[in-house]
């Protein structure tokens, strides 16, 4: 099992009715938040995960617990605080396609996970996935990386910053917590576009590459329509051009393609810290490629769609699951 730890929420995306006069606008209301849709994406592609997170009783909350189970996500990590109410985010998208976001949510029960809270982990826990606005809204930000400090030299450590400067607008609080929780990942993706709000003026490719230090073995750098670049303790840097499609929106491709990441280690077999060097190049060829697949599904559908296993069946570079 892998565990996705961070926040669960409702996108509320704004769906303009263009043919009304006055303008009229409704809302669609879908679970999500990136973590909640990792540990949706992993279910998905057939791996089994646990959403850890501070999840409120109310109605909404009550709803956000029944989609986890609806998909076969297991709900015994979450952590239900009586006195939170739930996250709502809200989700309008570009003409390109580029989700834009708005977060209302300063008492949501996904930033009040405190350490005493957290179950102990069970030996089926083979990996822990962090990420998001959890990584700089505290406490839940302290417990998560308590967690995750505790857990690296045993369990598989993935991170992704998804950077939401409208939850936490201080850059130098963002880079401090990045930087802590990248010091015990072993795997790091990571946007192009996160870096440049990260550390403007600079090389993306560089900052992306620094992540190799102390753990980390590799790091996933997505770069849009431009494409995936990687880079390897072991073999270098390439990259990888972007599949040719016409996207209906990007909401969720980044999730999907970490989902498909992690589900790639897990079913080949190398989903502990120590097996990564031992991934060939030609492992990790197949690896991106099955995520690239995944996200580009994602992409061509709208909202935070995910793909199911099945969907993907003709991709590209698809790995067998290990029976």
């Amino acid at each position: 099992m892998f565990l996705v730890c961070g926040e669960a929420l409702f996108d509320l995306f704004v769906e303009p009715a263009h043919s009304e006069l006055p303008r009229q606008v409704g809302f669609k209301a879908i679970a999500g938040g990136s973590p909640f849709n990792v540990a949706v994406g992993l279910s998905r592609l057939g791996v089994d995960s646990a959403l850890l997170t501070g999840i409120s009783t109310d109605f909404l909350g009550l709803q956000l617990r029944q989609v986890l189970e609806g998909e076969g996500v297991s709900t015994r990590y979450l952590v239900p605080l009586e006195a939170s109410t739930t996250t709502l985010s809200l989700v309008a998208v570009d003409a390109q396609g580029v989700p834009h976001y708005s977060f209302y949510g300063h008492s949501g029960a996904d930033r009040q996970l405190r350490p005493e809270q957290v179950p102990a982990l069970g030996g089926e826990v083979r990996g822990i996935h962090v990420g998001s606005y959890s990584l700089v809204v505290q406490p839940t930000a302290d417990t998560l990386y308590g967690l995750v400090a505790k857990s690296s030299q045993e369990l598989l450590i993935t991170l992704d910053p998804n950077v939401r400067l409208n939850v936490e607008p201080d850059l130098d609080v963002w880079r401090e917590r990045i930087g802590a929780f990248a010091r015990h990942a072993h795997l790091v993706k990571v946007s192009e576009e996160d870096l440049e709000l990260l550390y403007p003026g600079e090389d993306p490719a560089a900052m992306a590459e620094g992540f190799l230090q102390h753990q980390c073995r590799l790091v996933f750098l997505t770069r849009g329509e431009r494409g995936v670049t990687v880079f390897s303790r072991v073999y270098g840097s390439w990259s990888s051009p972007a599949h040719a499609i016409v996207p209906v929106d990007t909401v969720g491709a980044g999730d999907t393609f970490q989902a498909a990441l992690i589900t790639y280690l897990a079913e080949q077999g190398f989903d502990r810290p120590g097996l990564l060097d031992s991934l060939e190049k030609s492992h990790l060829e197949q690896m991106l490629a099955f995520a690239q697949a995944a996200a580009a599904l994602t992409c061509q559908r709208r909202g935070p769609d995910l793909p199911r296993r099945h969907e993907l069946t003709a991709a590209a570079g698809q790995p067998e699951p290990v029976v």
